[in-house]
């Protein structure tokens, strides 16, 4: 059931991300255009920190799927990507390699084609101490990805139904590891509260994922054959709400933020990293094209991606990914009145270069 379940996941998320231009939250983010304020490209570094560690570029592959055999031949692929083009890059859930030891070579392989490259091992909130760290020696990863999904375990037919016991859980993991703990949703956004509160439980890093992407209550209602859980197929916020929503946490120092969910184009990436997120993350999206039209297309895109977020922040008169915190925004639509219904200040988003006085026209 769940190597079937794993390629179900991977044929509904395909089908998902076809349409690449969908709207969502992302369009409600513009930048003020300086018009003699550019940086010259050349200047312009991709580097970023997340937690305590450098990575070579604000964007990654982020977790999508292994535990059947198509899925491994899915994950070899990646890991080829990856090496080729640098990124960082998650594993899908390896909870399978815990029923089951022989699907373990269809996660590990992303390592064994990416010996060098930044590599994060995935597991759900349920995971024990001792499955973390098994988790981490297979992939000799860099950070432990802890995906919490409570939305998706209620509509999925054979899902968890207990989670109050997840933040105690976390914080044993935390505690063991000796690598980055990254806590990411599955699609529905996360609150600066529940920032807050996984960065008191020691978790350094947290990917807020928001809604906008690929939607796991979607897909979890279209394998039910009893009561339709489409209600719930808006559920969330974007990752655009909840990187305003956790930006003072974030503030703070004590974590780093990434953001994924909806990132459909490079612009939307730099979008992302303009509120506050240190990297991007990207699966669906990046899923279709190696599904549709292979390897080479999939390197060619993600060079793509990385050559026009360095020619975005060139022309915002950035040179590095982490000015763009100072770059002036407009926030409009819904996330203008998501923030104003939370009481989230974003009067001074669209004059915050105004501390570069002068250097704008």
């Amino acid at each position: 059931m769940s190597s079937d379940r794993k390629d179900d996941h991977v044929r509904l998320a395909t089908e998902q991300n076809r349409d690449r231009h969908r709207p969502n939250d992302f369009d409600d983010i513009r930048f003020v255009h300086h018009a003699i304020g550019a940086a010259d490209l050349d200047t312009v570094s991709l580097s970023t920190r997340v937690g305590s560690d450098e990575w070579p570029l604000p964007l990654y592959i982020n977790g999508m799927t292994g535990g059947s055999e198509s899925t491994a031949i899915i994950n070899r692929d990646l890991g080829v990507v990856a090496r080729e083009t640098g990124v960082p890059i998650a594993t899908g859930s390896m909870s399978p390699v815990f029923k089951d030891a022989s699907t373990s070579p269809g996660f590990r392989v992303i390592r064994d084609e990416n010996p060098d490259g930044i590599v994060l091992a995935n597991l759900s909130a349920n995971a024990s101490v001792e499955q973390a760290l098994e988790a981490v020696r297979i992939m000799r990863a860099d950070g432990l990805q802890i995906h919490i999904n409570s939305v998706q375990e209620i509509v999925m037919p054979e899902g968890d139904r207990a989670f109050s016991h997840w933040p105690e859980n976390i914080a044993r993991i935390a505690d063991a590891l000796d690598v980055p703990v990254v806590v990411k949703e599955v699609g529905f956004g996360m609150t600066g509260a529940t920032v807050a509160r996984l960065a008191s439980l020691g978790v350094g890093v947290v990917d807020v994922s928001g809604r906008g992407g690929t939607n796991f209550a979607a897909i979890e209602n279209s394998r039910r054959t009893g009561s339709d859980f489409s209600i719930l197929s808006e559920w969330g916020q974007s990752a655009v709400a909840s990187l305003l929503d956790a930006r003072d946490v974030a503030d703070d120092g004590n974590v780093s933020l990434l953001a994924s969910g909806g990132v459909r184009t490079p612009l939307d990436a730099v979008r992302a990293l303009a509120l506050g997120a240190s990297a991007v993350g990207v699966a669906g999206g990046f899923l279709r094209i190696l599904r549709d039209d292979g390897i080479d297309a999939l390197i060619a895109e993600i060079i793509r991606w990385t050559e026009q977020i360095r020619s975005i922040t060139a022309l915002l008169g950035k040179t590095t990914t982490s000015e763009l915190t100072t770059s002036d925004v407009v926030i409009q639509g819904g996330v203008r009145d998501y923030c104003l219904a939370r009481d989230i200040d974003i009067s001074g988003y669209a004059r915050r270069s105004e501390s570069e006085k002068g250097q704008h026209a």
